[in-house]
């Protein structure tokens, strides 16, 4: 099986709350590509509050993939994903 790529991303927002806590920290989740790449079926498997995790989540559902194949044909596959956020 071929991994799915990533093709499109959408950085996640600030909460305001973490910004002015001057917080920084990674959400991971885990979701489902599906055949047509889109996500679904979003998860949080490490949280870090503040407003981020839904943020993460928002921001998630928005990127498009290049789906997995297997044999050649586009399947579904679950990919876990690391979303930072840092001030700069």
């Amino acid at each position: 099986m071929i991994r799915p790529v990533l093709v499109y991303r959408v950085e996640p927002e600030y909460s305001e709350e973490a910004r002015k806590a001057h917080y920084e920290g990674v959400v991971i989740l885990e979701a489902i590509i599906r055949k047509d790449g889109i996500v679904d079926a979003i998860n949080i498997v490490r949280k870090i509050g503040l407003g981020l995790d839904q943020n993460a989540i928002d921001a998630v559902k928005k990127w498009r993939f290049k789906p997995a194949t297997k044999n050649g044909a586009p399947v579904d596959s679950s990919i876990r994903f690391e979303v930072s956020f840092n001030l700069r």
